[in-house]
């Protein structure tokens, strides 16, 4: 049997996105723009029927997934809230303008912190611990239906798709800080039986773009 689809993406725009703060697990609710977008990813996969669904804890996630499902016509599918899926910790840099971070710090460490797979932040979490925790369940609950033949629908994080696209296209570390999820992106994957791809398409909304 083939592998079934695992399709990825990426919550609307937040509240705290719109305002340019670090946000991790504060829970904000996604703007009216967050829900359009979310509604347009519906549209690009209506030819898709999941048998499963699951998002984060936040809130964010739960309300683009909402939007996308109901544009995509499948709004009656039980979702699961999954804390694996959740953003990453950002610790003391929580409610901080990410700009103004920049601005103090330089551009060089400021881009480490978005990005790079072992660049500590005080009291949060690295891309590493991260990894940690989403790639274990992917693998060990996610993996089994997908070669089952299910087709999966996951709406997360910035940084939970990261570090599960790491592991799924066996991006290296260093290699992974050259790695985004932006807004509107979504990812399809086909997988072998330890969850790496074995096919992948990427689809793009057409949305005006947040400084996220």
């Amino acid at each position: 049997m083939s592998s079934g689809r695992l399709v990825l993406t990426r919550h609307g725009e937040s509240e705290w996105n719109l305002a340019g703060k670090w946000t991790g697990w504060t829970d904000v609710s996604i703007t009216e723009k967050g829900a359009a977008d979310a509604r347009k990813m519906g549209e690009l996969l209506h030819d898709i029927n999941f048998d499963q669904v699951y998002t984060s804890e936040l809130k964010r996630t739960v309300e683009t997934m909402e939007n996308i499902l109901e544009t995509q016509g499948q709004a009656d599918i039980e979702y699961t809230a999954e804390k694996a899926l959740n953003e990453r910790d950002y610790g003391e840099y929580t409610g901080l303008n990410k700009w103004e971070v920049k601005d103090q710090v330089g551009e060089e460490k400021f881009n480490a912190i978005r990005r790079d797979y072992d660049e500590p932040i005080p009291g949060g979490e690295t891309l590493h611990d991260v990894y940690d925790r989403v790639v274990p369940w992917y693998r060990d609950v996610i993996v089994p239906q997908l070669n089952a033949g299910k087709n999966i629908l996951f709406v997360a994080h910035g940084n939970s798709i990261r570090a599960l696209v790491k592991y799924i296209e066996s991006i290296s570390d260093e290699d992974i800080s050259g790695f985004e999820m932006v807004f509107g992106t979504i990812l399809i994957y086909e997988v072998d039986d330890t969850g790496k791809e074995t096919d992948k398409q990427e689809l793009h909304t057409k949305i005006e773009q947040t400084r996220a």
